[in-house]
This record gives structure tokens, sequence and C-alpha cells, in this order.
């Protein structure tokens, strides 16, 4: 499942409907494209949930973590900076 990942205001409790709504349910790495202050502000709060930009993520990251929430946009972030 492709998806973007986009929040119009600060909310803790909307971010925590996405991620259910994405069956991530514990430790998880939400990776996006660029720096996104609304999506790291919302999920700043919610246990075990960090955020990443795409070109910063690490092995240690997405080891330790249960799930992996990719940007669609991260994804080619990714397959550009790491291939």
């Amino acid at each position: 499942m492709s998806l973007i990942i986009k929040m119009d205001a600060i909310k803790t409790a909307d971010f925590r409907k996405f991620l259910s709504a994405v069956k991530v349910d514990g430790k998880a790495v939400v990776v996006t494209p660029e720096v996104d202050n609304v999506i790291v502000k919302s999920a700043r709060n919610i246990p075990g949930v960090e955020t990443s930009m795409a070109n910063l993520i690490n092995v240690y990251d997405i080891l330790k973590a249960k799930y992996l929430v990719l940007d669609q946009n991260a994804l080619a972030v990714i397959e550009e900076v790491f291939a």
C-alpha cells in the first residue's frame, strides 16, 4: 500500500488515528521525505513512535522498530540516496 502522509494541523489524536488506520500498534518509525514539523510534533508524544527524514534513516532505527511507515515520496528519496 502506498500512501502520502499529510496532516493539516498538529494533533496527536489525529496522528494516532492515522497509525490505527495503517494497523501500526507498537514501536514504529515514520519516514518522511523532508522535515515536516506538523508530523514530527504530532508524533512526538506517542510512546515508541519516532520520525525520521528519508535521507537520515539508518539500520539501527529500522531494526529497533516493529513497524516501518514510509511516505511514498520518502521511498523515492531512499532509492536515490542509498542506491
